[in-house]
């Protein structure tokens, strides 16, 4: 059996995205790299190094959202190279956050790079932010006290 393309990888990626905002981060959790080098920033702040890390993030980040429908993706960009490749996209979705009683919609900036290990495309890492529009030069101020990238 041939491995899947870059391609075909993206294709998985992209259906298994939206199970996020559903409570399920399995799906993504399968296209990840095992590897210690592999990271998450997701938006709801900081970044998860090595597996373990990305795996808790991940459960958490699932729990934050329910009844998820995937909008679409825009994608601005893609890259491959021998054995790396990058995704530069838009992700839209509706959900619902913990607690609340509506569903909204969102719009994440998000940059993935894979990497091919033993022939098969593997998620390395994932920076998500809700910075999908541009934003004024006063949301990039930190809080006083708080530490940038908490």
């Amino acid at each position: 059996m041939l491995a899947p393309s870059f391609e075909e990888e993206v294709d998985r990626y992209h259906l298994a995205v939206p199970e996020i905002t559903r409570g399920n981060p399995g799906p993504v959790k399968d296209l990840y790299s095992r590897l210690d080098d592999v990271t998450l920033a997701n938006p709801f702040g900081g970044i998860a190094r090595g597996w373990a890390q990305v795996e808790a993030r991940l459960d958490q980040a699932s729990r934050q959202f329910q009844d998820g429908e995937m909008l679409g993706f825009e994608t601005i960009t893609s890259y491959t190279a021998r054995d790396t490749a990058y995704l530069v996209e838009t992700e839209h979705f509706r959900a619902r956050l913990e607690g609340a009683s509506l569903t909204e919609e969102f719009a994440l900036r998000v940059t993935s790079v894979f990497r091919r290990e033993e022939g098969y495309w593997k998620l390395v890492h994932r920076h998500a932010d809700p910075a999908a529009r541009p934003q004024s030069r006063r949301s990039l101020a930190q809080p006083a006290g708080e530490p940038a990238g908490r």
